[in-house]
């Protein structure tokens, strides 16, 4: 008898190719889409995800008003505009405009208006979860990266200080389906020997998680990884900063951030469809070593019988 696990690793497969998204992209993803092409100084970086986290007040400033909120000066909001392909500040606001009067009076923005501080919480994941979505329109990406990371012996998965948790997750999964994960949630010297001795045993990727506050000890070992020769996938809030900038693939999810600590919904989400992508491409191994793991399993009772 099959377990869930190897049922729904048959049942759930990604299916390559786009697929016409039902609704439009979500101003957030339309403006990561805009900025993400140049490559933006740090200070137009500010400017960048200062518009992606106010679109629907900063999109209305004048560009003395947006550079003072920012902390840059006027000439640097002139030069982003055009670093972003436009001919001037106006022309980028009429852009950042239409992008957000198509947001309002949306579903999501009305329940906020009528809810407390935890409902608002659920609704910003919420909108996290919908822009997931529409992102997923086209999962041509991750079944590409999913196909890589199973394909690399060892695997090596990282995530330092508050990202360790969504590291060991996501090793967790993998571990069910690949036959050397290697697993990284110490920063310093320690991640160092553990990425070198992953390339040296052949691993060719690992998977990064970079979530807020950005560590300056995962950027390190960011390029510690690329320098070795290891390509590395980023799981992050933010497609523009230092960490995307030294990764070979990005995906960027928004994480909660209305409660005291962040939420990680799509984030986890994320992390889960990368590792229905290691399961895809190699069905045969998955199913051998999902049967190996469920006999081991029953005979030393690992689980409850629910």
């Amino acid at each position: 008898m099959s377990s869930p696990q190897q049922t729904r690793a048959q049942a759930s497969a990604i299916t390559a190719g786009k697929t016409a998204p039902e609704v439009g992209a979500s101003p957030t993803s339309q403006l990561r889409e805009l900025f993400d092409g140049p490559r933006l100084s740090p200070g137009h970086r500010r400017i960048a995800q200062y518009l992606i986290e106010h679109i629907t007040e900063a999109a209305f400033l004048s560009i003395t008003d947006l550079a003072e909120r920012v902390g840059v000066s006027q000439p640097s909001v002139t030069r982003f505009a055009a670093a972003v392909g436009f001919s001037g500040y106006p022309a980028l606001r009429e852009k950042l405009q239409a992008i957000a009067l198509s947001s309002l009076g949306s579903p999501g923005t009305l329940a906020e208006q009528r809810s407390n501080e935890l409902q608002a919480a659920v609704d910003a994941e919420i909108e996290n979860l919908e822009n997931l979505r529409r992102d997923f329109a086209d999962p041509d990406q991750v079944i590409r990266v999913g196909r890589a990371l199973s394909e690399s012996t060892p695997l090596t998965v990282m995530g330092l200080r508050i990202s360790g948790s969504l590291a060991e997750y996501f090793a967790y999964g993998a571990r069910r389906v690949h036959p050397d994960v290697r697993l990284v949630t110490r920063g310093g010297t320690v991640a160092y020997d553990a990425l070198l001795q992953s390339r040296e045993a052949g691993g060719t990727w690992v998977l990064a998680f970079g979530m807020p506050r950005h560590a300056q000890e995962s950027l390190t070992a960011v390029r510690v990884a690329r320098s070795a020769g290891l390509k590395v996938a980023l799981i992050t809030d933010l497609v523009l900063g230092p960490l995307a900038d030294e990764a070979d693939v990005v995906f960027a999810t928004g994480t909660g951030s209305r409660l005291v600590f962040d939420s990680y919904a799509a984030p986890g989400l994320m992390a889960a469809a990368l590792l229905q992508a290691m399961t895809d491409a190699d069905p045969e191994r998955t199913q051998a070593r999902l049967e190996e793991y469920e006999q081991i399993a029953d005979q030393h009772q690992f689980f409850l019988k629910d």
